[in-house]
């Protein structure tokens, strides 16, 4: 079951971040976020009362573009969950999360044979960069509302919580 991320849930959520990742970058991230970040989407899987899946949206900004984005990271699923559809379900679940705040774009630094399936499409098509040096095609974004990225342009910035990565 996908659902919103409650208090009860901090500990759950934690120990998926450290499972799913090589450090507990993530995990510190979250706890960061959550503290610090609004709007946030934070949604977990829960399977029988335990949670097996994390996924958190977090506010972006495209300086000089007053456009309400979103950005997707991080996303977890511990290691003996994988591959059976809980990271599909936590990303349009968030995505639907996304559109009643409403956002009128997602962005994800993220594997890009993997996020393409939910409509992702690489950030230069849309003249979008990413703050980070990294692979253009690693950085993607996806319009939840059309014409929201009409005329924008430039290099999206992540939350300062994401400088500790």
């Amino acid at each position: 079951m996908i659902r919103p991320e409650e208090p009860g849930d901090h500990a759950g959520v934690r120990a998926v971040n450290v499972a799913a990742f090589e450090t507990p970058a993530e995990a510190d991230l979250v706890d960061a976020l959550r503290a610090q970040a609004r709007p946030l989407v934070s949604l977990v899987a829960d399977e029988d009362g335990a949670i097996v899946g994390h996924i958190m949206f977090s506010p972006v900004t495209l300086p000089g573009h007053p456009l309400a984005l979103m950005g997707l990271a991080p996303m977890a699923v511990t290691p003996a969950r994988q591959r059976a559809g809980i990271g599909s379900a936590l990303v349009r679940a968030g995505l639907e999360a996304c559109r009643r705040l409403p956002a009128g774009a997602v962005v994800v630094l993220g594997h890009p044979e993997y996020y393409p399936r939910f409509g992702f499409a690489p950030g230069v098509r849309s003249d979008l960069g990413c703050a980070y040096d990294v692979p253009a095609e690693a950085f993607m974004v996806l319009e939840l509302r059309p014409g929201a990225l009409r005329g924008a342009s430039g290099r999206v910035q992540y939350h300062a919580a994401f400088a500790s990565l």
